[in-house]
């Protein structure tokens, strides 16, 4: 039986030096492919001395290390699923996403341990580890005494990988699961069609500047330079001086549209600082126009827009180079997310037709990237696929004679913030909870630095008495900060429609311009 194990296939990119390096942090560590090989056979010994029940899940709220990167890698190696966690998510969330998934294993920050062990303990959790951005933590000393060698878990294609959480529109979150074979084709995909060099052509090293409990950091980039055997420079958190500076040591940079835009805030981002660079990728969020020309005119380089989900990883891409065997895709145009990825199906729909070319629909999109279904959600997983398989994201768009994908909306107000994602819905539940509060409706605006931003608007019932500041200093106890509304109005009343339903277009045109530089 052959093992799809996803670890095997990354693994196998590795180069043949195993001394060379893999990770160089930004405090001046270097790890080798000998040290990841080592370090995840003794992580993934440590799991399996455990003695989970298979599809066991571990859950990981930590902050960017290379040993949670390591962490990651011993899971799929061990052959149980991984289940990353924003390090900003307070205690009402991770009780939830902790009893909805019920990990076997949870591993924490030691500040945070106090308070995650009993919520994991509860869930029924075997053991609860932490683990630090400084290379301490119970797991380090626990794995410290496994054996280094391990012989990877035989997994089938089908088999669960990582469960990642995607905030609900409506009601709670939901678990994307996504299976071995879902990250590896993506995976292989994008080496071949973003270029990624190899050792004898010189090789590619990467600028890791994005946090790795989503997809962008996690699967496209990290996947991105383990398959291809790629130094990368490991930055803990981003600094748009230290990103450009290391500029000069890379050639391919992944980020946010917040980042390209904190990093032209800098004097020292020259034509000169990018000369050794290939690739600059963005996603995650819409790229302005205005950050693309500027970036252009700044850098010499074009960057390269995609669009993917969590529950499908990366879908479409402007093209890296002009080639035959991808129909002449040629040129990145901004403001668009290029065109589907080989083997990747995507369509404009109306109702129950296929849109031509320029109209506005829902999109739609099959492929084996395209994730398994929603943790323990079998009736809201049926509700998200056609009946003839195809998922549909949610997105609204078009697609233009030549081929080229514009995401122009979002069909259920998602407000995407700094490359994370609000969902309206799950931020009014906790305003409407608040003492004195009738109702709340949370809607995004544009702004320079994030992208969008959420403005709250509310009424209040007869009597109570609460100020904007008010209400977003208690969210501030119950949410993670990406999520906290930049700005909040006490209204008398919310526009409505015939149905009474809360017009939001209204408002976000009410608002619209109140982060304008």
């Amino acid at each position: 039986m052959s093992n799809h194990n996803l670890f095997c296939a990354l693994r196998s990119g590795f180069p043949a030096d195993l001394d060379s390096i893999a990770f160089e942090t930004d405090g001046g560590l270097c790890y080798s492919w000998r040290d990841v090989e080592r370090a995840t056979a003794m992580m993934a010994n440590l799991l399996q001395d455990l003695q989970l029940e298979p599809g066991a899940r571990i859950a990981v709220q930590v902050e960017k290390s290379v040993e949670a990167a390591m962490l990651y890698l011993a899971t799929l190696r061990a052959g149980y699923v991984f289940l990353p966690l924003n390090t900003a998510y307070q205690s009402a969330e991770i009780e939830y996403f902790v009893g909805n998934a019920e990990p076997a294993v949870v591993v924490c920050s030691s500040k945070d341990f106090g308070w995650v062990s009993p919520i994991a303990f509860k869930a029924g959790a075997k053991a609860v580890y932490t683990l630090d951005d400084d290379r301490t933590g119970s797991l380090l000393e626990r794995a410290a005494h496994c054996s280094d060698a391990h012989e990877p878990a035989v997994k089938s294609a089908d088999d669960l990988a990582a469960i990642l959480y995607t905030s609900g529109t409506t009601g709670r979150s939901k678990g994307a699961m996504l299976t071995h074979d879902n990250l590896l084709s993506n995976a292989v995909v994008l080496k071949d069609y973003w270029g990624w060099r190899s050792h004898k052509d010189g090789g590619d090293v990467l600028v890791h500047a994005l946090p790795i409990f989503h997809v962008h950091g996690l699967f496209v980039a990290l996947h991105g330079a383990l398959i291809n055997g790629s130094k990368m420079i490991w930055l803990h958190k981003f600094d748009p001086k230290l990103a450009i500076a290391k500029l000069a040591e890379a050639t391919v940079f992944m980020g946010v549209p917040t980042l390209y835009v904190r990093m032209l805030g800098e004097a020292s981002l020259t034509r000169q600082a990018c000369s050794r660079m290939r690739l600059f990728i963005s996603g995650s969020a819409p790229l302005l126009i205005e950050t693309f020309r500027d970036w252009q005119q700044r850098t010499g380089h074009t960057i390269l827009e995609r669009y993917g989900m969590s529950e499908t990883a990366m879908l479409t891409s402007n093209p890296y180079r002009a080639d035959v065997r991808f129909a002449g895709q040629s040129e990145r145009r901004g403001g668009t997310v290029g065109f589907p990825l080989p083997g990747v199906g995507v369509r404009v729909r109306g109702e129950s037709v296929d849109l031509p070319a320029g109209q506005i629909g829902g999109i739609e999109v099959r492929g084996p990237n395209v994730f398994k279904g929603y943790w323990r959600m079998p009736e809201k997983t049926r509700e998200e696929f056609t009946a003839d398989g195809w998922f549909k994201t949610g997105d609204v768009g078009q697609v233009d004679e030549r081929g080229y994908i514009t995401i122009v909306g979002r069909s259920k107000d998602l407000i995407i913030s700094g490359g994370y994602n609000v969902y309206p819905a799950e931020i009014e539940g906790y305003i409407n909870d608040l003492p004195g509060v009738a109702e709340s409706a949370l809607v995004g605006v544009a702004h320079p630095d994030f992208g969008e931003v959420g403005v709250a608007v509310l009424t209040l019932k007869p009597g109570a008495s609460l100020t904007g500041e008010a209400v977003i200093a208690a969210l501030k106890s119950r949410l993670a900060n990406f999520k906290i509304p930049k700005r909040c109005f006490v209204v008398d009343q919310l526009p409505r429609n015939t149905m009474g339903k809360v017009q939001k277009n209204l408002l976000r045109e009410q608002y619209k311009g109140m982060f304008a530089r």
